[in-house]
């Protein structure tokens, strides 16, 4: 990799493929989910050792209600039972933790948790671990959208001062800068309804590893890749050569 300068301040991960590592060896798919944590344990850890600022995971989506039963009621008990652990180990380790989704859809008991969880580490600054729940892109904008229609319903805002920036400021992380790289593991070559909105300018890495094998050797592949790219934002190459000329040249001071 290139020098910490150019390690991205902002990763989001699509932790895929616990299911079937666990089929690859006759084990039952919680199995997988059990050894994907662990792996999501020293990912956390590594990009606290590189210096990234934040990390988003995609942990349950909205559509993962409509997985066999008795697998969400063991990924939920999972959750429930880990979370307690890891939110006292991120607050050791000076990591804030937030929830993105529909946290409302879970039972009382782990909203607690979740709440609890948010306010241990709130304080904390070392860096930011968001975990999405009950979360999808789709249901991110529509949510910011119907606060917009709201604040127009009371006069406080006119339908025609709706912009970007004001619909930016209801998404969920508008506290954040957009991630830098967005790396989904197990093979499959889509985002899955994951921070739509706020990957427009997102790097994207996909790798066939799955989830509870991709560890901090997997990741330096990504970034690797990730610092191998041109981000132009719009921009054509030599403006953008021409911008960070300008930048880097140095001030001009008083003369003697």
């Amino acid at each position: 990799m290139r020098s910490d300068s150019e390690i991205p301040a902002h990763i989001a991960i699509v932790m895929d493929g616990n299911g079937r590592w666990a089929l690859q060896r006759k084990r039952p798919r919680s199995m997988g989910h059990k050894a994907g944590l662990k792996s999501l344990r020293s990912i956390i850890e590594y990009c606290g050792k590189l210096g990234v600022r934040e990390l988003t995971v995609f942990a349950f989506s909205s559509e993962n209600w409509n997985r066999p039963e008795q697998e969400v009621n063991r990924l939920m008990d999972l959750f429930m039972r880990a979370l307690d652990r890891e939110a006292k180990e991120l607050n050791e380790n000076n990591v804030r933790i937030r929830f993105i989704g529909d946290v409302g859809e879970f039972s009382p008991a782990l909203q607690q948790k979740i709440h609890r969880a948010q306010a241990q580490t709130a304080r904390n600054t070392r860096m930011t671990f968001n975990v999405a729940v009950n979360y999808g892109g789709r249901w991110d904008i529509v949510q910011a959208a119907r606060k917009l229609a709201e604040d127009c319903s009371r006069g406080l805002i006119k339908p025609e001062d709706i912009n970007e920036e004001l619909l930016a400021k209801q998404i969920s992380l508008s506290e954040s800068t957009d991630p830098d790289l967005l790396i989904r593991t197990g093979g499959e070559m889509r985002i899955s309804n994951f921070l739509l909105w706020q990957s427009a300018y997102t790097e994207l890495h996909f790798t066939p590893t799955l989830w509870p094998d991709f560890g901090p050797e997997c990741l330096d592949e990504a970034i690797a890749a990730y610092q191998s790219r041109e981000r132009r934002f719009g921009l054509t190459s030599e403006q953008l050569r021409k911008s960070t000329r300008i930048s880097r040249q140095p001030a001009s001071g008083p003369t003697a």
